[in-house]
């Protein structure tokens, strides 16, 4: 098996691992938010810290990265509260696939605090992406658009902590990046776990714990896929999240997204597709 193959199989496992996530944070049910993100990280923090107890690497990372450590965690927390609070109020695969412009808002990120240049190409894809999630949102002048707007605001939060880790690039290892985070999510979440402690049923305890493995799942798998591969080659299989929640929501959940919601996705398919391809030509394309 190539590094490429292994690189798409990761990718794959990891869009299932993340399917498998939303699903079980619907089948939690009424539960504040705050347990949900919280017992989702839990779950990661305990894999993340036996790991790097594993390879007796750093515990919170080096003196001089904290700052970025601390500013990704902070964005991926409030990124993850938004994204659980939308499942809970949409289709899982209409709330997954406005998170998938993350990405989008990942270039428009590095544009702005990296310096680095955007495509003629990436800015319309950008605009076509963000065009194609107003058949998702169905725009209202009521209430009901909001889920929707916080399911937006959660992908530009990711989009934000995608750009950090894009800065820490090769300087922490990939597990202890995911214990800080975790850590830091778990202790921010813990004081309003309590205030707002909601009990629960056993199956949904399990559906907690599930939620956690899923993401785990997820999160691992990511990490695996773009050490064998590069993002330019397998990024485009992220996209597979969305077919897996939406096979899954269907029998379990009994979601079915609209006809509109649709063809929102498959207008930011074809734009982040465009924009993968555009990338792959200009890798390959020997230089002058």
């Amino acid at each position: 098996m190539s590094d490429k193959t292994k690189g798409i199989v990761f990718i794959l496992i990891a869009s299932l691992g993340f399917a498998f996530m939303s699903i079980f944070v619907k089948l939690a049910g009424d539960i504040p938010v705050f347990q949900k993100v919280f017992f989702r990280n839990f779950v990661s923090m305990i894999v993340s810290l036996i790991m790097v107890t594993a390879h007796k690497d750093s515990y919170y990372g080096k003196k001089e990265h904290q700052k970025l450590l601390l500013l990704r965690s902070s964005l991926g927390t409030a990124g993850m509260l938004l994204f659980f609070w939308s499942i809970g109020q949409l289709v899982a695969a209409d709330a997954n696939m406005l998170n998938k412009l993350s990405s989008f808002f990942l270039i428009l990120f590095s544009f702005l605090f990296l310096g680095e240049r955007i495509t003629r190409k990436q800015l319309i894809a950008i605009v076509v992406a963000f065009l194609g999630s107003l058949f998702i949102i169905k725009p209202s002048f009521d209430f009901n658009v909001l889920p929707y707007l916080t399911s937006l605001l959660a992908a530009m939060f990711a989009g934000g902590a995608y750009t950090v880790l894009r800065v820490l690039g090769k300087k922490e290892k990939y597990y202890t990046i995911v214990l800080y985070f975790s850590t830091f999510s778990v202790i921010a979440l813990l004081p309003f776990v309590i205030i707002y402690y909601q009990p629960v049923t056993g199956i949904q305890w399990l559906y907690l714990m599930l939620t956690g493995v899923g993401a785990t799942i997820g999160q691992f798998g990511t990490t695996l896929a773009y050490k064998y591969a590069p993002a330019s080659e397998i990024s485009i299989f992220n996209y597979s999240n969305v077919v897996f929640i939406t096979l899954l929501a269907i029998p379990i959940l009994g979601e079915i997204p609209d006809y509109l919601s649709l063809i929102g996705y498959v207008v930011i398919f074809a734009a982040s597709f465009a924009m993968f391809q555009s990338k792959k030509t200009k890798e390959i394309t020997p230089s002058a």
